[in-house]
């Protein structure tokens, strides 16, 4: 194929087995803690992109809207098995589908004017803040004993889409710390925020592959727009398949180890991009 003619045989396998194995810790991590797996996705992508013909201003672009484009099936699968478990609040989750939507579709179309330097940034200031809160912060923190009112709800649900369009991860994470802080169990917030995932990755997804059609030149054979058919394809379906086994994972943590755990994935992700924009 001509996305990887140029490609020795040993790089094509380490190239698919990347994404198979990207795809399956994304559908686990999607399950565990109710997020779309991006924080995987990205890092995994970018790397791979920078050896298939990916230029250097369009990599991160690419990874973050091929991101959007695999957390649609991951967190459907994801929010179907928490559903399941009755672990979503599916009032707030109502409340929340036009304005992340319209979140989701404001932040693609920031990412279509930012550098990738500027994406990677913003990437590793959320994981270490999000980090920082887990590991440090205490599970009893309240800002109030209910969610706020349906337009002070509907603008942070907006706000969170636009960050998390920006980096290329579903939101599960901002939309979990937003729901715990307002008094929902951790296990409910998780639940919650897969559904999340889905309102922000649809048309963030849309976005960057619209955004991206006018730099096809830049980008490897099998795209449309910032959106890779090839990794679309290899990691999605794995990850779905992967996803329950995530949720019964969660389910078997109490909150304290979900806490730890979750705090420790994102310092991972932080230092990975923080020392990728000092070399």
């Amino acid at each position: 194929m001509e996305l990887i003619a140029g490609l020795p045989a040993a790089e094509i396998g380490w190239l698919v087995a990347g994404l198979v194995i990207g795809g399956i810790v994304t559908g686990i991590l999607s399950g565990l803690f109710g997020v779309g797996g991006g924080a995987v996705i990205v890092p995994v992508l970018a790397e791979l992109f920078d050896h298939v013909g990916a230029g250097p201003d369009a990599q991160m672009h690419l990874a973050v809207g091929t991101s959007l484009a695999i957390i649609i099936p991951t967190s459907l699968r994801s929010f179907a098995a928490q559903r399941a478990r009755g672990a979503v609040d599916m009032a707030a989750l109502r409340l929340w589908i036009l304005p992340v939507a319209a979140g989701a579709a404001a932040g693609a179309a920031i990412a279509a004017v930012a550098s990738s330097d500027a994406l990677k940034a913003v990437f590793a200031v959320f994981a270490l803040s999000m980090s920082a809160n887990l590991l440090f912060g205490s599970d009893r923190w309240r800002l109030a004993d209910d969610l706020p009112s349906r337009a002070a709800t509907s603008l942070w649900g907006f706000l969170i889409a636009v960050v998390s369009a920006l980096i290329g991860i579903g939101g599960g994470a901002l939309a979990a710390l937003f729901l715990t802080l307002h008094n929902r169990p951790i296990h409910t917030a998780l639940g919650t925020s897969s559904g999340f995932g889905v309102l922000v990755a649809i048309p963030g997804a849309i976005g960057y592959a619209a955004a991206g059609l006018p730099h096809l030149g830049e980008l490897p054979p099998l795209s449309i727009g910032y959106v890779s058919l090839l990794g679309l394809v290899l990691m999605a379906p794995i990850s779905v398949l992967a996803a329950p086994l995530g949720v019964r994972l969660a389910h078997r943590l109490s909150k304290r180890r979900l806490r730890m755990a979750f705090g420790c994935f994102l310092a991972l992700v932080a230092t990975r991009f923080i020392v990728d924009l000092l070399t």
